[in-house]
């Protein structure tokens, strides 16, 4: 037993020295490369088995040829190691800079590519989250300049529907100030309705700004859908009377939702109003709320002829004017209520509007085909027990 502890002692002290001189050449090599840093590792591992070796062999007193047949095996062995531990490194290194010629290509245009020479699973899953992370930037990036186009075409909209209404109150206005207008009364009604359509763009864009701001706050309150659906009904009623299209209320659940009422009420008579200029005389205009597992639906359906499928997914999108079929018909100069699309301004914010709010309630809002028209649908989260 007491040979035994000797021997530990002889090894540990000639493993020892090598650790130490191990230890400070990795510290004076962390910032090179990681192959050099695996082959100081590896050298420093067939160090310390010689120099424990080394040392008990000499303390064991064992003969010279005894002495040679060992350093003869610790040799052989420590150039297999070394040798393997180069391989390894020039293997790791190939990889590292595989993987950087291909981080060069994260956000590119063409996308990510993948390295060819085969990693490790440390390297592999690197390379994997940098393909990811690429994917995320390409679908930014087709975000953002979707946006910006929405944007451009919401100005270019923006500036062609307010040169309109101000042209015409300029006419209005020289012809009342020439004392040429034959009816004056006419006139001041006229340039009322156009003040009424600008204010009505002007509330519209703020609102706009203020939702993509996240600054739209909202008072919730429990409330019945049933009640939202019946004023929202009650306030597009006179638009529907005027234009001979049907308004009804079809299955609609009194399930509670907290909500702020008023800007759902907004969010209904934005659809509303949207359906009902949409929809031909004698039309049917239907509402109807439901209930599915913890969420409230409700839903607008009109008789519009359907959207096309390849503009469904911009329906929602600011600046959105869709099809012929959607374009709401010329506003009555006699009607200053009356605006343009979906209750809004007529520059393609009123749908815009009501993703924002309804996304604001945590819920989501979606379109879809049906036969002769379409159905808009906003979900909301139930209100809890």
């Amino acid at each position: 037993m007491k040979d035994l502890l000797l021997i530990a002692l002889f090894a540990a002290l000639g493993a020892g020295g090598a650790g130490l001189l191990g230890w400070a050449a990795v510290r004076l090599l962390r910032r090179r490369s990681l192959a050099l840093s695996l082959f100081c590792v590896a050298a420093v591992t067939v160090l310390a088995v010689t120099s424990g070796t080394f040392a008990v062999a000499q303390a064991m007193f064992l003969s010279r040829h005894d002495l040679g047949v060992v350093i003869t095996v610790l040799a052989m062995a420590s150039v297999v190691s070394l040798a393997t531990a180069a391989l390894l490194g020039r293997q790791v290194a190939a990889g590292g800079r595989a993987l950087t010629a291909a981080a060069r290509t994260v956000g590119s245009d063409t996308g990510f590519t993948a390295p060819e020479p085969p990693l490790g699973l440390e390297l592999a899953q690197l390379s994997a989250e940098l393909a990811a992370t690429s994917a995320r930037l390409a679908e930014s990036r087709a975000r953002a300049q979707a946006l910006d186009g929405s944007r451009r075409e919401l100005i270019a909209w923006i500036s062609h529907d307010l040169r309109t209404p101000l042209a015409g109150l300029r006419a209005m206005a020289e012809a009342l100030e020439d004392g040429v207008a034959e009816h004056p009364q006419q006139y001041l009604q006229r340039m009322r309705t156009e003040v009424e359509r600008l204010t009505g763009m002007v509330d519209d864009l703020f609102e706009l700004s203020r939702i993509q701001a996240g600054a739209l706050a909202l008072s919730l309150s429990r409330v019945s859908v049933y009640d939202l659906v019946d004023d929202a009904l009650a306030g597009a009623h006179p638009l529907a009377r005027q234009r001979g299209v049907r308004l009804e209320g079809r299955q609609v659940a009194a399930e509670p939702v907290e909500v702020d009422s008023g800007e759902i009420t907004r969010v209904l008579g934005n659809l509303l109003v949207n359906a009902i200029r949409s929809t031909p005389e004698d039309g049917v205009v239907a509402v109807s709320a439901r209930r599915e597992a913890d969420e409230v639906v409700l839903s607008v359906t009109d008789g519009c002829g359907g959207i096309p499928e390849q503009d469904l997914p911009r329906v929602f999108e600011t600046g959105w004017r869709g099809s012929p079929a959607r374009t709401p018909r010329p506003a009555d100069p006699g009607a200053p209520g009356e605006r343009g699309d979906g209750g809004g301004s007529g520059a393609g914010l009123g749908l815009a509007i009501v993703r924002g709010i309804v996304e604001a309630h945590a819920g989501r809002a979606r379109v879809s085909n049906t036969a002769g028209g379409c159905c808009f649908e906003i979900v909301l989260p139930a209100a809890r027990s």
